[in-house]
């Protein structure tokens, strides 16, 4: 599962996935969370097209937009088998850029949080599925699902599920594959190269998404005399 993550940089969107901005307000967050609205890059014409959507699918048949909130993940073993995910995966795949993400620890009645991204905090992209749906009362809303797959050698002491983090050189094939093709695109998702990945726990600051500042990404160890301006 993918349930929090963060893009603290979207100054460099634009160079690092050769996108045309749809609009401008791209902004830093620290703990994005579901239901949000941030940046997604789809395939565009002639460059990829950079804009927000709501994080959690909302399928175009879908009667409540609530049904989103259920659909913030798509397993990746099972895409092809669900009809709110099959035909997105299909027609409509995007990435989601990031430079990290976050899963809990249990121990005990406590939930431990860890910070996950690449070993030069660079920027990434999680593999993710699209749709449009339109309101009642006549609104579209684009909105998205992170797939998920299991998890590699830093995450599996962590949790049983990781998101699909795509190597640079699958954006291309991720975003252009023909419709009629889309199914060969299956065996890229699987666990990404944890030995060019980092993991360390950090702050209790995380737990809630209210609280969005850098201070959601310092280690532990660096956070004991912030905790209470931000608690």
């Amino acid at each position: 599962m993918c349930g929090r993550y963060r893009l603290s940089r979207p100054r460099y969107l634009v160079e690092y996935f050769d996108a045309e901005p749809a609009e401008d307000d791209f902004r830093a967050s620290y703990n994005i969370a579901p239901t949000q609205s941030v940046a997604t890059v789809r395939a565009g014409d002639p460059k990829r097209l950079l804009s927000n959507m709501r994080w959690g699918l909302v399928p175009a048949w879908a009667s409540d937009l609530a049904v989103g909130n259920r659909m913030i993940n798509a397993r990746s073993e099972t895409l092809l088998e669900k009809p709110a995910f099959r035909d997105s995966f299909r027609q409509r795949r995007c990435l989601i850029p990031a430079d990290g993400f976050y899963e809990w620890l249990r121990s005990g009645k406590t939930k431990r949080p860890f910070h996950f991204g690449m070993k030069d905090d660079s920027l990434f992209a999680f593999a993710g599925i699209w749709d449009c749906w339109k309101s009642p009362g006549g609104k579209l809303l684009e909105s998205f699902s992170i797939l998920t797959t299991r998890p590699n050698d830093l995450v599996r002491d962590i949790h049983d599920r990781m998101p699909v983090i795509l190597p640079r050189s699958n954006y291309a094939p991720w975003l252009t594959v023909p419709t009629g093709q889309a199914d060969e695109l299956i065996e890229m998702l699987a666990p990404f190269d944890a030995s060019l990945m980092r993991k360390y726990e950090v702050s209790p600051l995380v737990n809630s998404p209210a609280n969005d500042s850098p201070e959601c990404v310092v280690e532990a160890s660096g956070v004991g005399a912030n905790l209470e301006l931000f608690g």
